[in-house]
């Protein structure tokens, strides 16, 4: 009789646990104009991916009018060892960091610490006259990088929409970019924050400021400007001003011991080419400086959280992380038409948009080839992850998986493809 008892009772506390916090509140498709029969066509996609060995597995999450519809997870966290996805796996959400970083700028905006305006240099000296590179032949018919002063200083503005002048090593094979480091992932794993400001000081722009959007460190450089100003790491300022007022529990820039068994692991070889295919491990040990441009981790829900309070006009809950009229100047698009717009080059799934402060936005109806709202904005991760904010449809998307290769461009295809089809209000 004891034991039957004691049976009960642990029934009763399993039945009586409370669920497990979804990061919004919870409606049925059908409640905010979706359609579940036609949502099921994301599953039935990416399963079927999964089972053909193109990914390992993803997660994915929609919200509508501040009501969370769909929150499903797919196929495995590590394949090789038959561990199952789950819905609060942790990923590598590389250049998804970046829109982190600006609306940490856009705090400081805020408080009267700095302006969007302010020349780069007043806070990271080291920057202040960087040249302009101009590539001559020599005589013997060699390249040759000969420099002339900058039209004008690099600023703010000009890091946060990525018209600095600056650039990434792996982002070309001029002799300019050969001077560089590689790319955000590389840059924090052999330079301390210092350092790498102190290496880019000896460099030349690739263009005049303000003249060509060119994807780079800018948003680097921009989580470093951050630290010169607030005297703390990007991400102690990140969390106590962001992370922690919107309940981000799993977002930062390392993933620790207890969370590690969460990490979600990429296919060892890309699907298409054979190769392997490596992404930044954020397991073991923290980079050299907490890069603003691709070195945070997140999770779905924390992301979902933190784009539904951009849709807010920087409100989620009882959290007001930022004001409504700062979050209108992020979404507008800042490329003029004096600003050459190269947003296409660097992801082909964004022709025919601008940039705002932090990611892209579209201009138009048409052009582009995905579907979407005039003035929605998105922004994905090299490592495979991918959102979007449509404000007209007040509509937020999440999607994470590590498909580290090329692969991660169709799926921004795919999840923007099976999520708009099922709007039908």
């Amino acid at each position: 009789m004891k034991t039957h008892i004691g049976v009960y009772i642990f029934l009763f506390y399993l039945l009586t646990l409370p669920a497990a916090a979804e990061p919004l509140p919870v409606a049925e498709p059908e409640a905010v104009g979706m359609s579940s029969q036609r949502l099921e066509r994301i599953g039935q996609t990416l399963r079927a991916d999964i089972d053909k060995g193109r990914m390992p597995g993803a997660v994915v999450a929609i919200a509508r009018k501040g009501k969370l519809l769909y929150y499903q997870a797919f196929g495995f966290l590590d394949k090789a060892a038959g561990i199952p996805m789950r819905k609060d796996a942790i990923f590598s959400i590389a250049s998804m960091t970046k829109p982190m970083t600006s609306v940490a700028t856009m705090l400081l905006v805020e408080e009267g610490r700095l302006f969007i305006t302010d020349p780069v240099g007043a806070y990271l000296p080291a920057l202040g006259k960087m040249p302009v590179a101009v590539m001559k032949t020599d005589a013997s018919g060699q390249t040759v990088v000969d420099t002339v002063p900058a039209k004008r200083v690099m600023t703010i503005q000009d890091l946060m929409r990525h018209t600095s002048g600056l650039t990434y090593g792996d982002r070309g094979t001029t002799a300019v970019h050969q001077m560089y480091p590689a790319s955000s992932a590389s840059a924090p794993r052999d330079y301390t924050g210092a350092e790498f400001i102190e290496k880019l000081g000896t460099l030349p722009l690739l263009h005049h400021p303000g003249t060509v959007w060119e994807y780079s460190f800018s948003t680097d450089v921009l989580g470093l400007l951050v630290e010169a100003v607030t005297k703390q790491s990007l991400g102690q300022f990140l969390d106590t001003r962001v992370f922690k007022p919107l309940a981000m529990i799993d977002t930062g820039f390392i993933v620790p011991a207890e969370k590690r068994s969460r990490y979600a692991k990429a296919l060892p070889n890309d699907p298409d080419t054979g190769n392997p295919q490596s992404m930044i491990n954020l397991t073991k040990k923290p980079t050299k400086f907490e890069c603003g441009g691709a070195c945070a981790v997140s999770t779905v829900a924390d992301y979902l959280r933190f784009a539904q309070a951009l849709l807010n006009r920087g409100k989620l809950g009882s959290a007001q992380i930022l004001g409504r009229k700062s979050v209108e100047l992020m979404f507008a698009d800042h490329l003029g038409p004096e600003i050459q717009n190269n947003v296409e080059k660097t992801d082909p799934t964004r022709a025919g948009f601008g940039f705002g402060l932090g990611f892209a936005v579209r201009r138009a109806p048409g052009i582009s080839g995905i579907l979407g709202s005039p003035g929605d904005i998105s922004w994905g991760g090299g490592m495979g992850t991918y959102f979007w904010v449509d404000s007209k449809e007040e509509l937020v998307v999440v999607f994470m998986a590590h498909t580290p290769g090329p692969t991660r461009l169709h799926y921004r295809k795919v999840i923007n493809a099976l999520v708009l089809q099922a709007l039908v209000g």
